[in-house]
């Protein structure tokens, strides 16, 4: 099952061995409910909208972690049906689903991640600037291959 996780460049950070965790959290994904929700949208746009909602919960992250770099990450992850549990987020929207198992680097597909210019802006909105919430919320985040981890902007 693809799953988007909502992360910080702190929860990616590799290991010596370049070995890489990620712990059970909310996620998201193209669920029943994500469906229903947006009837007229193609597989491709119930994606992207599971994508940004996990975006948008990446910000919600690095309001409780402001030790981390202050950039928005989704993480883009397959794993089993059995690693997640759906309706169990449902207060965290139509899309979202409970990854139960932690999963490692083998399991991730690509990472998005702002670009550094964009950190201003993620952290005014932060502190309740309701214009760069606007600018953030806009931005799209660069694509990243799993062989790229280390090259993350931090």
């Amino acid at each position: 099952m693809r799953l988007y996780l909502p992360a910080t460049l702190d929860d990616l950070a590799l290991a010596a061995d370049g070995a890489v965790t990620l712990t059970p959290r909310v996620a998201h994904a193209v669920t029943p409910e994500l469906r229903a929700a947006l009837p007229d949208e193609d597989e491709e746009g119930l994606e992207f909208s599971a994508h940004l909602a996990a975006a948008d919960d990446s910000l919600a992250l690095l309001a409780v972690a402001p030790a981390a770099p202050q950039l928005r990450l989704v993480v883009t992850v397959d794993v089993p049906a059995g690693a997640v549990r759906e309706g169990t987020a449902t207060d965290a929207g139509p899309s979202a689903v409970e990854l139960v198992e932690p999963v490692g680097r083998d399991a991730i597909v690509c990472v998005h991640v702002d670009e550094p210019a964009l950190r201003d802006d993620v952290r005014a909105a932060l502190a309740g600037d309701e214009a760069a919430a606007e600018r953030v919320a806009e931005a799209d985040l660069l694509w990243y291959d799993v062989a790229e981890l280390a090259e993350l902007p931090r």
